[in-house]
């Protein structure tokens, strides 16, 4: 090997973002005094130079189509010098250097790309959600589809902040859930256990079928002279990850398959710190186009929070103040044996969970 030879550039992983920072950003990397909302959807940074950094935040639907990225690009041309950032959440933010900018460039956001401005501070935040339909390979429901209903519905909490603390939300095409923990989130929920296509299984690497469950549910088995799995119902918690290591154990159902809202979740470290979410109502149809009653679910959770939580409160730590009881009792949802903890293992967090007392 020529030890003299040059290596070939790195083509693959992210790009180092600090070659695309705004010129601003570049000259004030690490010395930012602090940063302030101005109105929903903007907001400034300041550095210790005094130098000020406005960014506009725009909704997106995260789906965009090469004609509609240009329109944004050309946006980004004409008043951030070509820079723009788009947030884990889906919101793109333009950023510019003058104030008197700021209106000029959220006119143009309204009548070219007909994007939303807001999703900052006390708003219900652009939702974050998985690939449904269009891209994930084992979705059971659109979790896409259900974001554009939503955000439908919750266009005005959007651009206003009239709820006591941030509300981010999730949708989850799979009770796998990569949408993560937020506030509300909208999983799918399976309600039988997979069926298992025997001829067909042999293209899946076994070994692998049956270390993916997670409670062990998925053994060797033999049919009809071929080596394939069965799988234990008792044992089966209905969670698809099997699915997703091979399609021909097959959980999706179009007849019996529900949606499911949990509340409570929380990735940031402020105050109580991170926390899980808990199911607040199950067994919601999956029923597009337009996902109504997840719609009505969901607003009477934002309802009784807007009017029941104190300043600052995210919606896990309201329910945490006034408890679960109370929750149930505002929301109208009703309490069933599948919000209690019934685990194999769940012996050692009864005294943790948030709805049994010991």
């Amino acid at each position: 090997m020529n030890a003299k030879k040059p290596l070939a550039p790195r083509d693959n992983g992210a790009p180092d973002y600090k070659n695309y920072l705004h010129p601003a950003m570049e000259r004030n990397y690490g010395r930012w005094k602090y940063h302030r909302g101005i109105r929903p959807g903007v907001f400034v940074h300041v550095s210790d130079s005094g130098e000020s950094l406005y960014t506009v935040r725009a909704g997106s639907p995260r789906m965009l189509s090469a004609p509609l990225l240009r329109r944004v690009c050309d946006i980004a041309d004409k008043f951030c010098q070509g820079r723009l950032r788009f947030t884990s959440r889906n919101n793109i933010e333009f950023q510019v250097e003058k104030e008197e900018d700021i209106q000029p460039l959220i006119d143009e956001i309204g009548r070219v790309l007909r994007f939303p401005v807001g999703g900052t501070g006390r708003s219900f935040h652009n939702i974050i959600h998985t690939q449904g339909w269009l891209h994930c390979n084992l979705p059971g429901t659109d979790a896409a589809g259900v974001v554009k209903s939503l955000m439908d519905l919750f266009y005005e909490e959007f651009t206003h902040e009239n709820f006591p603390q941030r509300v981010k939300v999730s949708t989850s095409c799979c009770t796998i859930n990569c949408g993560g923990q937020t506030d509300i989130a909208v999983n799918l929920q399976h309600h039988h256990p997979p069926a298992i296509d025997h001829v067909t299984i042999n293209r899946c690497e076994l070994p692998k079928v049956i270390s993916i469950c997670p409670v062990l549910a998925i053994r060797p088995d033999r049919t009809g002279g071929r080596d394939t799995v069965e799988v234990v119902e008792e044992k089966c918690m209905y969670c698809g990850a099997c699915h997703a290591q091979c399609p021909a154990l097959e959980i999706r159902d179009g007849d019996t398959d529900t949606l499911s809202i949990w509340v409570g979740g929380k990735s940031a470290s402020t105050r109580g710190g991170p926390s899980f979410m808990r199911l607040a109502t199950w067994g919601l149809p999956n029923n597009p186009p337009r996902w109504p009653e997840v719609g009505d679910a969901v607003r009477r959770i934002l309802k009784a929070y807007q009017a029941g939580a104190n300043e600052y409160e995210r919606v896990g730590e309201w329910i945490g103040r006034i408890g679960w009881k109370n929750f149930f009792a505002e929301t109208g949802f009703e309490f069933t044996k599948y919000h209690i903890d019934s685990y194999r293992w769940a012996r050692t967090t009864f005294n943790t969970s948030a709805h049994v007392r010991l």
